[in-house]
């Protein structure tokens, strides 16, 4: 439970978890009791739902101190549920880069920048592909590629080789404009794996997936 919006993610049976979660954005921390008016239900019914949420890693169990008496067990959104809810990064990103391209005086700085990033990514990835055999390294490269979201599969080839596939673009909208940034991963899965990689197919131009023959 942790990409996609609310809507998208809680459905049917669940709909009850994604009215608390919304409670929860807009209102902030609330109390059983709270919620059990907000919701019509019952203070058991609520802890039902947020026993299930509290597992999923969406909301987490703090106390408010009273002026007198027992402190308030109350209930908040942890910083993981925030990505359940509607992002347009990609919208402000691609407007920071219109606006240096639409200036001659900042256009390079788009390639200075995409250049920028990769170097940064082979230097945090690099020491994970130490010692490691071909195989291990595409292995270690999927994951990668898979906790930022690409919903990666690779298939061993007979001539020792590898096809990397990726199903999911997190920054399609950016790549599709921006070609630099296919660019740079193409080089970045060169850099890490050290052996010749070809990109075969790719989402920001129409393919189905990213398909990589590497080796």
């Amino acid at each position: 439970m942790r990409t996609g919006t609310v809507t998208a993610h809680l459905q049917g049976d669940s709909s009850t978890r994604e009215r608390i979660l919304m409670l929860l954005k807009t209102v902030g921390r609330m109390s059983a009791s709270d919620l059990s008016s907000e919701l019509d239900l019952t203070e058991m019914a609520i802890r039902r739902h947020m026993y299930v949420l509290e597992r999923e890693g969406s909301v987490s169990i703090v106390s408010v101190r009273q002026a007198m008496g027992r402190p308030l067990h109350a209930y908040e959104l942890t910083a993981e549920a925030d990505e359940l809810f509607p992002k347009n990064y990609h919208l402000l990103t691609l407007d920071l880069l219109d606006e240096l391209a639409d200036d001659p005086d900042t256009a390079e700085l788009i390639d200075r920048m995409f250049e920028g990033r990769k170097k940064k990514l082979i230097e945090r990835y690099a020491p994970r592909m130490v010692g490691k055999s071909l195989e291990e390294k595409v292995s270690e490269l999927a994951s990668i590629q898979n906790a930022g979201g690409y919903m990666v599969e690779v298939e061993a080839q007979s001539d020792g080789g590898f096809v990397l596939y990726e199903y999911n673009c997190p920054i399609t909208q950016v790549a599709g404009k921006y070609q630099q940034a296919c660019r740079c991963e193409l080089s970045l899965f060169k850099a890490l794996l050290e052996v010749p990689v070809e990109r075969t197919e790719c989402l920001a131009k129409g393919g189905g997936k990213c398909s990589y023959q590497i080796g």
